[in-house]
């Protein structure tokens, strides 16, 4: 990597700079970066505007370009090459091109101008960690762990926006670009697409043919062999390690046939003459954390005697909690990732309901806390969930029982057949190797059994909570989301990130959940209500109107109220008026008497309390008319007293407008009211005449309180048992 060939890259019109990404000179005038730091998203055509700074501040200073782009990937990929307008000559020797082989993982580094940087200007930001080949996941990227990176911003924005396009290298060959981050993990991984997808591309292999020295040469790298520390700079336990292996290895020889063999296993290069030392298999340890596991998996069959298999568990144990090895071996973590990836392809909804009733008072991976999990994020879930345990009883003198074996019981319950047999075959061995009792395995097993054979309660509600964010420049909001299920059982949804939201943004984060919701089993045609809860403001949201967007390429959008059945609940209204839910009890228990229409004979609030207290009492129903100004006044009366079901149209200017609500029946079967409000709100959108027709809004205050998303600590805590 030559710092003097980076590139920062500003594209936008000739009045306004609308992109900041990244670059590297891969020849004279030729700069690579991603396609879409050069692209408007909105229309898919190139900035006119494209200007470069290339160069390393600290190694020289920038020179200031002009660029135009001379190639996109032919198949729509993330890459692009930017020619510049006057020569830039590329210091050091041509690039190397590279392709990461193996399954050892790889150190990477790249420089780029990340957000979290700029002050007044953007600053380099050196990016450096581990290339995991086996974290490749289904879209072919590299997945790049960065060793540091960046917190959070509190404006929403992404702390890594302007890295894109970043080269990555690996032993000084460029392996890839870097085209975005993994908002499932916090800042702390990238994702970059892979030099052999286009160098070998001939609109790719033609410009470099011109500008370099000659076409792209993919050179396959692996990673090299750790090298052995001196013992002196070893820690305490690494020591400890190194003398309990010894009572299973004995000889050299048999520690050179295990480290040889181990280090085959786990993709790095071997040479020949590679006679690996004690201190060499040490190496591996440390630079690989699957490598104690894996050995493991030879020496197990030689623990003969109870003896020897209770030293051997012990040695696991104890360098598990020393952060020496993981729990799985590298095969074991390869099986199960293969046996995973079918079923929460078929089922995305499954491992996060088996994680969520087999663990349930655990800390759960973020990804396991939302209604589906993405074959992208299965990995990484599966590593979280190593260092876990069970934390029940088992036998004296044997380990507790891994998290991961017991979720892995509960989707084998689920799915049955050939997948269950091969899951159930899977933590038998995994059990087996690292010395968990067989009994202690069993119990799980039939919990799983006995979970399966349970009828799943269906989904009654998807309940959205609404914050609104003041500070922001444009209409964002802060949204929680939770599942109730009609047995009283409730589970947040909970996010990797806590960021401010659009109403598209907010909208499509909830027809996820309804439509996750809807796929369970149990579900049958039931479709989820959704409730909003907003405060005394946010009643006048137009929710229902947010629209998410098409859900793919053939059916048209529609706004989120008109694809679900979508109410409004104000829980502040009870914290203000202590007698409102006592009320609100009442008046859903009498019986559903003939409901309130306004007009101009309570227009104003001491009149409709009068009715409230009076005639109409016991109304579960009001349908409220008039000015929007007087509208504000009396729903506020109507929530205050209890009135739990309360319906107006936002749109109405005065009371002669009363009769647009009229289609969808406001005083018929209240039963069928929510779905009647979403029949109209489907009918009326994008319709010709939609000035003429009603908004209408709905209020629906269950006889229950609902479930809030803060309100779970003690069900679904935060904290939780995240021990060995």
């Amino acid at each position: 990597m030559e710092p003097r060939r980076l590139a920062l890259i500003r594209s936008g019109t000739a009045g306004q700079r609308r992109s900041v990404g990244s670059g590297y000179l891969i020849a004279p005038r030729l700069v690579l970066t991603a396609r879409h730091v050069i692209e408007d998203k909105d229309t898919g055509s190139d900035w006119p505007q494209i200007q470069l700074r290339v160069g390393h501040p600290g190694e020289g200073g920038t020179v200031p370009a002009g660029a135009t782009v001379v190639w996109k990937h032919p198949r729509g990929l993330d890459v692009a090459l930017l020619l510049t307008h006057d020569t830039v000559e590329a210091p050091g020797g041509p690039v190397r091109w590279g392709r990461p082989v193996g399954k050892a993982p790889l150190p990477y580094e790249g420089l780029g101008f990340p957000l979290a940087t700029a002050d007044e200007e953007r600053e380099v930001e050196y990016l450096r960690g581990e290339l995991p080949l086996l974290s490749s996941g289904s879209r072919d990227l590299y997945v790049l762990d960065q060793r540091l990176a960046p917190d959070q911003r509190a404006d929403g924005r992404k702390a890594w926006g302007g890295a894109s396009g970043a080269a990555v290298f690996c032993e000084d060959h460029l392996v890839g670009v870097l085209i975005q981050d993994d908002q499932s993990y916090g800042n702390r991984r990238l994702r970059a697409f892979p030099a052999y997808a286009f160098v070998q591309d001939d609109g790719f292999d033609a410009l470099i043919r011109q500008h370099a020295d000659g076409p792209p040469q993919l050179v396959d790298i692996g990673a090299s062999l750790p090298r052995a520390r001196p013992p002196a700079d070893r820690t305490p336990a690494e020591q400890d390690l190194e003398q309990s292996l010894w009572h299973f290895l004995r000889t050299p020889e048999t520690c050179s046939f295990h480290a040889r063999s181990l280090a085959h296993e786990l993709g790095y290069q071997v040479p020949a003459g590679y006679a690996p030392s004690v201190a060499d298999l040490m190496a591996l340890f440390a630079g690989h954390r699957r490598a104690l596991a894996s050995l493991s998996g030879t020496l197990a069959p030689t623990a003969t005697d109870d003896a020897d298999r209770t030293r051997l568990t012990t040695l696991l144990t104890r360098a598990r909690i020393a952060g020496l090895g993981s729990l799985l071996s590298l095969a074991e973590y390869e099986r199960l990732v293969h046996l995973l990836n079918g079923i929460c392809e078929e089922r995305p909804t499954l491992l996060p309901r088996a994680a969520g009733e087999s663990l349930r008072y655990a800390c759960l991976p973020e990804a396991l806390s939302r209604t589906q999990l993405s074959i992208d994020e299965l990995g990484q879930v599966v590593e979280e969930l190593e260092s876990m345990s069970d934390s029940e009883q088992v036998p004296d003198g044997t380990p507790r029982v891994p998290a991961l074996l017991r979720l892995a019981e509960y989707v084998a319950a689920a799915v049955g057949g050939d997948e269950a047999a091969e899951l159930r075959e899977w933590s038998t061995r995994v059990a087996g190797r690292a010395g968990i009792h067989p009994t202690a395995l069993a119990e799980r097993r039939e919990d799983a059994r006995q979970w399966a054979a349970r009828q799943t309660s269906p989904v009654s509600r998807v309940v959205l909570e609404l914050t609104g964010v003041p500070a922001s420049t444009d209409e964002r909001y802060v949204c929680r989301i939770l599942v109730a299920r009609q047995d009283g059982t409730h589970v947040a949804l909970h996010e990797s990130e806590t960021v401010p939201r659009t109403p598209e943004e907010v909208a499509a984060c909830l027809r996820a959940a309804v439509e996750s919701a809807a796929d369970e089993p149990g579900q049958g045609d039931h479709v989820p209500w959704v409730t909003v809860l907003v405060d005394r403001q946010g009643l006048h949201l137009a929710v229902d109107e947010w629209n998410p967007g098409a859900p793919n390429d053939i059916v048209p959008d529609l706004p989120i109220g008109a694809e679900f059945r979508m109410t409004l609940s104000c829980p502040d209204m009870s914290t203000l008026v202590a007698t409102r839910d006592t009320h609100q009890r009442r008046r859903w228990r009498s019986g559903h008497p003939v409901p309130l229409v306004t007009d101009q004979s309570c227009a104003t609030r001491s009149r409709l309390r009068v009715m409230l207290e009076t005639s109409h009492r016991d109304a579960t129903r009001v349908v409220v008319h008039g000015p929007r100004e007087q509208r504000v006044l009396l729903l506020e009366v109507c929530l205050a007293l209890g009135v739990p079901v309360v319906l107006w149209d936002r749109a109405a200017e005065g009371y002669g407008d009363a009769t647009k609500l009229r289609q969808l029946e406001p005083v018929g079967t209240l039963a069928e009211l929510p779905e009647r409000v979403r029949v109209f709100r489907s009918k009326t959108f994008d319709s010709p005449s939609a000035t003429a027709t009603a908004r209408p809004a709905l209020v629906w205050e269950e006889e229950s309180s609902h479930p809030k998303p803060e309100s779970l600590q003690l069900r679904d805590p935060r904290k939780g048992v995240q021990v060995l």
